[in-house]
């Protein structure tokens, strides 16, 4: 069983990523292998609503959100994580869902997943219900923990202190590797969905 970190903060190492860590030295603990995926400081393509990846089976723009969504078999779990601007997620890594849920979210259904966000003070309610919404559209158990999934700190050492903070991306942990044994040792396949159906409201 694997899990897969999403880092969306453009600092390698920073608040985000001490975060992140956190929940995947709990995994791995619990015989859960991890992967922390960086999404970098570059610009990410936003989706532009062209469609095209209906026809080719992957996003029109090869980049990252391809190569993940190609490895979609290889983790059980999904964790994404991002710092809070100006109360929401960071630009970057919304670009990047937009565009992989878009693309490949039945891939990605089934799959337990779950938000973590990191601020220096305020807005990780409003960003981590923003990063929820990707997954309760597309069939993920969203996996819980003790309490919001937030840190809160100026710096990865501000980070460190924030024992509360850091509990709580243990307890997910736990939470995801409870859930993805069980899953496993049940062994009771996805459940089979009927036909989407998308009502428009004209006016």
């Amino acid at each position: 069983m694997k899990v897969l970190l999403i880092n969306g903060s453009p600092h390698k190492q920073g608040c985000t990523y001490t975060a992140l860590a956190e929940a995947a030295r709990a995994l791995e603990g619990m015989g859960i292998e991890t992967e922390i995926y960086q999404l970098g400081a570059g610009p990410v393509q936003p989706c532009n609503g062209c469609g095209g990846c209906r026809k080719l089976g992957k996003c029109v723009f090869d980049d990252g959100v391809n190569e993940i969504a190609a490895r979609a078999d290889s983790f059980d779990g999904l964790i994404v994580g991002a710092p809070v601007y100006y109360g929401g997620p960071c630009g970057q890594i919304q670009c990047f869902l937009d565009r992989l849920f878009y693309s490949a979210a039945g891939r990605l259904a089934g799959k337990p997943a779950a938000a973590v966000v990191s601020c220096r003070r305020g807005g990780a309610s409003a960003a981590f219900q923003r990063l929820n919404m990707y997954f309760q559209m597309c069939n993920m158990p969203v996996v819980s923990s003790q309490y919001w999934n937030q840190v809160h700190g100026n710096t990865p050492q501000e980070v460190a202190q924030d024992l509360e903070g850091l509990q709580t991306m243990r307890t997910l942990a736990q939470n995801m590797a409870f859930l993805l044994k069980c899953r496993a040792e049940s062994g009771e396949p996805l459940p089979v969905y009927e036909p989407k159906i998308a009502t428009n409201f004209i006016r």
